[in-house]
């Protein structure tokens, strides 16, 4: 599965990454442009006014980053048009749908600018002006496609004189309407045709060659070719309303239930998702998508190596239906771990209730599958998505289980999205999430905020003070909300504010939200007394803040009422980002 990112600039490590991949893929698909073109890329992305347009670069990525195909379009305000620069699949993936994918991404951009065309490039596809035989068979297929949208050439015009008397290589303007009425001045095509030639072959163009292609533009309006090739056409997609298709992406960790521990005590069991899943149903909000997997390396980025391994050969040493408990935590000497099982089993773990067993490394890796690909669906487009998982995360540190946490999948995500830009990570769940505070203690790209039971009654105990603040370049990037015991819905929704304007002011790209339902009324593992109305309300507040958000759940544990609080915070969330657009006449897309 294919996603498509659209990039504007060259600040992040993920776009510097993708931009060198396109860079690849130019070389080896243009064997006709210049290094000088290749690597004058990133400085059009960055800077606008020094090229007379605005770049866009759209990739085609895989959910490894890895790039499939590419789209480079320009936006000339000046003009009111778009013009498309490249548009290639990498080698080797030519013919799978990817060149169809980008075009569309492309001229559903260019519509939303409102611009009166989408202009490019296409070598002929008419014999007296290509004589070879096997591009001229390439240069037909091309422009079946293109006329399936209705783009066709601008004719009765010299535009394809070349510069060079001996360059064989020539070229038509061709002109997408984009559904628009195909009506074009003579002074505007002409306006549109020194653009090009100006701004795309900077100084390679006289002037005195510039107007001796212009004066070949005489009709007025400029004619556009009659369709060719008679294929169907393609039908413009309409724009997808609020009330249209489900607009969240849901991914939930299908197999969960292989981690079902059926001592005492543990509540953290699978009924918990088909409880959640089966009133989400009912709001029609949700799409379920399939995860994607996610090598260890992944991981390997927030959770330390020696961790990942002991977890994952320690649960396949196991036998099926057994666990084993931390009983002895080695924190006086950690360069000597135990050589036993249920010894070095605290070497790794913060508590004595998270178990080892078989099946905990694979449902833990699954549940960080389900919350990268949510983020996967967030940095392609979606507002909002949804890894509905368990185990759960945020308790798991770099190099420890806890909490009946294995690995921090909201970690993870957060770490996963700083190569985009900054990254705000709100944890409301009522335990304190520990481990992803130990994780970005010392950076300032992820802001950590966390509403939770003071620890001096609440778990981890150990973590969740109001003073600690961070540590060297992460000192006051994380943020601790500690609440009294016994608290009002009223006093939670003022803590989420001043949270929220914590947030703000961090000014983040992304927010990753790891959704605890166990400040609920009566859950087993909380003392606050949140309903089904204050989770509405609560949804309605974050959504309002209208930042991308990677939803992960974490805790709770009353499956009385989990279902329908879960739904009624979808519901508000979703609420409050409708209604926030609505207010700022922004555009909408799942």
């Amino acid at each position: 599965m294919l996603r498509i990112i659209k990039i504007h600039d060259d600040t992040s490590r993920a776009n510097k990454d993708a931009i060198e991949q396109v860079k690849i893929i130019l070389r080896r698909q243009f064997p006709l442009a210049t290094d000088a073109d290749i690597q004058k890329l990133p400085g059009q992305l960055r800077d606008p006014l020094g090229y007379r347009f605005r770049s866009v670069l759209f990739v085609a990525e895989d959910f490894q980053r890895r790039v499939k195909g590419f789209a480079l379009m320009w936006h000339l305000p000046d003009l009111n048009i778009c013009y498309l620069d490249y548009l290639s699949a990498a080698p080797g993936q030519t013919g799978g749908g990817i060149g169809g994918m980008l075009y569309e991404e492309v001229r559903e951009e260019a519509k939303s600018l409102g611009v009166i065309g989408l202009f490019f490039e296409v070598i002929p596809d008419e014999p007296p002006l290509c004589p070879w035989p096997e591009l001229l068979k390439q240069n037909i297929a091309r422009a079946k496609f293109y006329e399936r949208y209705d783009a066709r050439p601008v004719v009765n015009s010299a535009f394809f004189t070349p510069v060079d008397p001996e360059d064989n290589i020539l070229l038509f303007l061709m002109y997408d309407h984009l559904g628009r009425p195909a009506n074009i001045s003579q002074g505007k095509i002409r306006e549109i045709a020194r653009a090009v030639l100006e701004r795309k072959y900077s100084g390679q163009c006289s002037e005195e060659y510039i107007q001796r292609v212009l004066a070949t533009y005489r009709d007025d309006p400029a004619v556009i070719r009659p369709p060719r090739y008679r294929k169907k056409r393609i039908m413009e997609k309409a724009k997808t309303p609020l009330t249209g298709e489900a607009p969240i992406p849901l991914i939930v960790n299908s197999a969960h239930d292989i981690h079902h521990v059926r001592d005492r005590g543990y509540v953290e069991a699978p009924v918990r998702i088909t409880t959640i899943l089966s009133q989400l149903q009912s709001t029609g909000l949700f799409r379920t998508l399939r995860a994607h997997p996610v090598p260890e390396r992944i991981i390997q980025r927030v959770h330390d190596r020696e961790y990942v391994d002991f977890l994952r050969r320690a649960c396949a040493k196991m036998p099926a239906g057994k666990s084993i408990y931390p009983v002895v935590f080695p924190l006086r000497n950690m360069t000597r771990p135990p050589k036993e099982m249920e010894m070095r089993a605290g070497y790794f773990c913060s508590d004595t209730f998270t178990p080892i067993n078989r099946n905990a490394y694979l449902a833990a890796r699954g549940a960080v599958a389900c919350a990268v690909t949510a983020a996967g669906c967030v940095v392609g487009g979606s507002h909002f998505a949804y890894a509905l998982v368990r185990p759960p995360g945020h308790h798991a540190e770099q190099r420890a289980a806890g909490g009946f946490c294995y690995f921090n999948s909201a970690a993870i995500v957060a770490d996963y999205l700083s190569d985009y830009g900054k990254v705000a990570v709100l944890d409301i769940d009522f335990h304190h999430g520990n481990g992803t505070q130990e994780i970005f203690y010392d950076r300032d790209d992820v802001l950590t905020v966390s509403i939770h039971g003071h620890p001096n009654f609440a778990y981890p105990f150990f973590s969740g003070f109001a003073d600690e603040r961070g540590r060297d370049a992460g000192q006051g990037f994380n943020i601790n909300y500690p609440l009294p015991e016994h608290i009002n819905a009223e006093q939670y929704r003022k803590t989420l504010k001043r949270a929220l304007l914590q947030i703000r002011k961090f000014s983040p790209l992304y927010l990753v939200l790891s959704l605890g339902l166990d400040t609920a009324k009566n859950d087993p593992t909380g003392s606050w007394p949140l309903r089904g109305g204050d989770f509405f309300s609560n949804g309605l507040m974050i959504g309002g803040s209208n930042l991308p958000t990677v939803i992960i759940q974490e805790g709770g544990y009353d499956n009385r009422t989990l279902g329908v609080n879960a739904r009624e915070f979808f519901k508000g969330l979703w609420q409050g980002y409708s209604t926030r657009k609505t207010k700022r006449g922004r555009g909408w897309r799942a």
